[in-house]
This record gives C-alpha cells, structure tokens and sequence, in this order.
C-alpha cells in the first residue's frame, strides 16, 4: 500500500510541555504511525512557556506573514518549527502574540479560564491549515487532538471543504477527558458566521458553547471518532451513537494501541465520500 499522508493538531506535544495524557499520546503516536510507513506533520501552538531557546525553535519565515481576519481584527500568524531528534519528527508551531504568549494553555494562575479561548481556538485551526496549503502538503487523514482542535472537523468540511488540499482529506476527532469549566464565549456562533458557516452548520451551539456542545460539533464533522481515554460523558457517548460515526473504543496505551490507531486509519480511508 502507498504511503498515506497523515496530520497531527494537537494541543499539547511533549517534550515542549509538562506530561499530560494528551501530549504524551501526541509524542508517541506520531513516532510510531511514522514508523509504520506514514509520513506525518504535527502542529501545537506556540505557548509562551514553550522554552525556544532550549527546544531550538526558529521561525520559519517562508510561512509567516500571513493575518487572519477573526471577529473584524487582523491578526499576524507566525509559524516556527523545531525537531525531535531522537524520533526524527519535526513539530510545527503556530505563533500569535496576542493568543499565545502566555505562560499557561487555557487559563491563568488561578486557574482561570481565558475568555478568548474560542479565538484562540479559531486562530489556531485556521493557522494549521493555512500553513498546509503553504507546504504544498495535501494530508489523507487529518487527526485531531484535544478541545483546542475541535473546530477542526467542521472548518475542514466547510471553510476548505472544496479546496484541492483538503477535498479529499478525512478527519478523525480524539476525545480525552479534558473538559473546560466555562462556556466557551457566546460570540463563536457570530465569528464562525462570518468565517461562511451556516445556522444549520452551527446548530450544535446555537444555545450553548459548553464542552459537550464543542465536543458533539467536532463529532458531528469528523469521519471518524476515538475515545482516548477510559471514560467520556455520557452525553457524548449518547451523540456519537446517534450520529452513527465510525468509532474506536478506548485502548490501552500499555497495550498495542499504535497498531489499532493505524488500522483505523485505514478503515477511515477506505470509505468513500
């Protein structure tokens, strides 16, 4: 079989943040889906505890440049790049110093939660894939962990659904245990509009912005779902039912769980639009 092309968007890889579950899947996963043959990208945003100087980041000056329009306001998109070496990976990092400076991912110092994180949400998908179009890279599969992806699934199907590096792509939503505490802003709806999607696209959070409701949205547009962790809400175990999607249970990561995610990769391709 050819070599399939596959994306990682992720919010969280180590070694450039502290152990999670997610950023240790999204060390580990890549590294062995490539050895299977793949060939592989990842994207993370650039935080501002990301240590550059330590990680060996550097700009990548051919990709930055462009402004992204979000809510009315400009917004420049940096894009800087630094290697794995002992796995041979290249991690690409989405840069904005209005989103993403900050020392903490999703909430300040007391554990309060950013209310421009569905911005930053925005700005961080549309990022990736503007920076996939530049690389001239058109992914087969596109993976997405964590709720800072979540918008993934329908920006691919609906903002780039008919451009020629994304026409094709299919994408698969992982869901971790990773809930926010607060609704996300209640202007999403209205920037999402504006970024061309329907009242009917955006159903799903016309009434409420919660996890549940970004988590079904994402499930809702993905090809494929997997539960990366042991337990989910009941409530999205109840939407991925309804919506009939291709599912992968919980594996173990102490078991084979790299040659599960890979078959599933496979059984995602084979289906046909």
């Amino acid at each position: 079989m050819n070599p399939k092309k596959i994306l990682f968007i992720t919010q969280e890889v180590t070694p450039y943040l502290p152990d999670t579950e997610i950023a240790n899947i999204c060390r580990k996963l890549p590294q062995g889906i490539q050895e299977r043959g793949r060939e592989i990208r990842i994207f993370m945003p650039r935080y501002g505890h990301v240590n550059e100087r330590r990680n060996q980041l550097h700009e990548v000056i051919r990709l930055s440049g462009l402004n992204l329009i979000i809510d009315d306001t400009d917004h420049p998109l940096v894009i800087k790049v630094a290697s794995i070496q002992s796995a041979r990976m290249q991690v690409y990092f989405i840069d904005n110093e209005d989103y993403f400076h900050r020392k903490h991912i999703v909430s300040d110092d007391e554990g309060n939660e950013f209310e421009d994180n569905d911005e930053r949400a925005i700005f961080y998908i549309r990022g990736v894939l503007e920076t996939v179009k530049k690389l001239r890279w058109i992914p087969d599969l596109i993976h997405c962990h964590g709720w800072l992806s979540a918008l993934a699934p329908i920006y691919l199907k609906r903002r780039y659904g008919n451009d020629p590096g994304f026409s094709r792509s299919k994408v698969v939503y992982s869901i971790y245990n990773d809930p926010f505490k607060i609704p996300l802003n209640k202007k999403l709806y209205s920037k999402m509009r504006q970024d061309g999607m329907s009242d009917r696209d955006l159903a799903l959070i016309k009434q409420s912005t919660d996890f549940e409701a970004i988590t079904s949205l994402a499930v809702k547009f993905a090809d494929g779902v997997i539960q990366a962790c042991p337990e989910i809400s009941p409530e999205i175990a109840d939407f991925i039912k309804t919506e009939n999607k291709p599912f992968l249970p919980f594996q173990d990561f102490d078991g084979p769980y790299i040659d599960a995610y890979n078959d599933f990769y496979d059984y995602i391709l084979s289906i046909k639009k």
